[in-house]
């Protein structure tokens, strides 16, 4: 038995899980505290349920909260960013592009020293024993604490940041630091962004991580915790401390993975609409399709691993023109219940639209008698072609494909869409991000440039795929469950020797539901 939670800017959305069957599920308002509105959502399930804690065996939590910060410039400490690259990349400096309030907001202390390798392991230079003391003791003077190790092609050789590292506690014992290796793929700058990002929001990962667990506590709930991340996969609490950055975009995952759940279709478009926008996702086997495209989080460019999400402005609060011909940006957002015309508001919705239309029963329909037929079909129309726009932009081809709606705002599609073969509303669909939370698995990954000239393909795979495994099991998986689940060769035509670029993700459960998970496949092989 486990419990999915979603903690959205509006609302924390609960669900409780036996095996595949939803036993209850709730959404309540976020609170500032975070704490109050996990305890108030668990509260709810729990007795809903008719279960008490100590009969619940793992708790996964969906959070925008480190997301929220980056966008906000808010909770960001400062860092003290090293990158080991020199005489390379000496015009580049660290966080040369970042926009200056964020650059302000976490110091804009950059530091560029000597050492590290090229892909092929050819030295760029030796390390600089008086300019590294040089460096530790600047950082150190200014009281900073967080630092960030980026070194050039680190996820082909490690040693240089390790070294570092290890140079940093001798004269830092304190340090919390954070190696670019452990976050980033190949791409020195992206890389270095994500790394320094995750710096910054080390000491709000403790509190925030800190805060679940007391809201776990408060109810006497006795269990791992996992954390939701970018890719639909889980890591254990002590792991965010370590990398909350990869919690970047999950909200989306977790809603496309609900999809799938609630649904039982592992290849579709998932529409998942809000107060305030659509994301549009895809399908793929039961997991989003991953973004290959360098992703921006708060004007920052990273290369996370990271849904491929198309954001539209349409939400259930998004405010309509009085002919209806066009709908949002702009939004209510959480004041629908006060703003809307359904709810007593002086301001015309989409969600007013689906009300007067007969689609939804919200708020109060006698309040919505003056307007027109006319601006009521034409606002509906308005929705579907916004979506049929969005779905399209999305799809590999011109060929429908099905649609599975999820979402608190999903009552605004009435009827068909164009773009779908068939449009799909799960029961529990508007906590499908919640649900999502819930069943995710935790995974690994490693990426590393080989030659299959000097080293024979499998036994570069296997390597590589050990790597990954042990990144997965320190985020929280059951050995015995891992398996390869994807294999990614990108072979490098302009460099010498053959060179590929070798990237392996492995998956499997969570250590803390393994055995019953193990149980339940012997039953039915029984």
């Amino acid at each position: 038995m486990h419990i999915g939670i979603d903690v959205g800017g509006t609302h924390t959305d609960a669900v409780l899980i036996s095996g595949d069957d939803i036993l209850a599920s709730t959404k309540a308002l976020t609170s500032a505290d975070i704490v109050t509105g996990v305890v108030n959502a668990l509260t709810t399930i729990l007795t809903d349920g008719v279960v008490s804690g100590t009969q619940i065996d793992a708790i996964m939590i969906g959070t925008t909260q480190f997301t929220n910060a980056v966008v906000e410039r808010r909770e960001l400490s400062e860092v003290a960013a090293i990158r080991i690259g020199l005489p390379s990349g000496e015009g580049l400096p660290p966080m040369v592009d970042w926009p200056a309030d964020i650059k302000a907001a976490v110091g804009n202390h950059a530091y560029m020293i000597k050492g590290g390798y090229l892909y092929d392991n050819w030295p760029l230079a030796q390390f600089d024993e008086a300019e590294i003391n040089d460096v530790l003791h600047d950082i150190k003077r200014k009281g900073l604490t967080n630092i960030s190790i980026a070194s050039a092609f680190s996820p082909m050789n490690p040693e240089p940041e390790l070294f570092l590292a290890e140079k940093v506690k001798a004269v830092i014992p304190e340090a919390k630091i954070t190696l670019s290796h452990n976050i980033g793929r190949l791409g020195i700058l992206e890389r270095e962004n994500a790394s320094i990002l995750n710096t910054a929001l080390l000491d709000f990962a403790d509190r925030v991580v800190d805060a679940f667990g007391m809201a776990i506590n408060k109810l006497g709930i006795q269990c791992p915790v996992f954390i939701s991340q970018n890719d639909g996969t889980l890591m254990n609490a002590s792991y965010v401390k370590k990398f909350p950055a990869l919690t970047f975009a999950s909200g989306p995952t977790n809603s496309l993975r609900g999809a799938f759940k609630l649904s039982g279709v592992a290849n579709a478009i998932v529409v998942d609409i809000g107060g305030t926008t659509s994301d549009i996702g895809v399908l793929q086997n039961g997991f989003p399709r991953e973004s290959s495209a360098i992703v921006d989080i708060g004007g920052i460019r990273t290369n996370f691993r990271m849904p491929d999400i198309n954001a539209i402005g349409l939400g259930g609060g998004s405010m309509v023109t009085p002919d209806g011909l066009q709908i949002g940006p702009q939004s209510v957002g959480h004041r629908l219940v006060d703003d809307g015309l359904a709810f007593g508001g002086d301001i015309l919705t989409a969600t007013d639209l689906i009300v007067a239309a007969g689609g939804a029963e919200i708020g109060d329909k006698t309040k919505l008698q003056h307007l027109s037929k006319e601006v009521v079909a034409s606002g509906i129309k308005t929705i579907n072609q916004m979506l049929d726009r969005g779905i399209d932009m999305m799809k590999l081809n011109s060929e429908p494909v099905p649609v599975i709606l999820v979402g608190g705002g999903a009552v605004l599609v009435s009827g068909d869409l164009k773009s779908a073969s068939q449009v799909l509303r799960p029961k529990h669909a508007e906590v499908a991000n919640a649900i999502g939370a819930s069943i995710a698995k935790i995974s690994g990954e490693s990426e590393k440039m080989v030659s299959y000239q000097n080293i024979p393909r499998d036994k570069a795979i296997e390597e590589v795929k050990q790597e990954a495994f042990k990144r997965a099991i320190a985020a929280g998986a059951s050995k015995v469950s891992l398996e390869m689940v994807d294999i990614e060769e990108t072979t490098i035509p302009y460099m010498d020797g053959a060179c590929t670029k070798l990237r392996i993700k492995v998956m499997g459960d969570v250590q803390a539901l393994a055995s019953t998970t193990h149980n339940k496949i012997e039953e039915a092989s029984s």
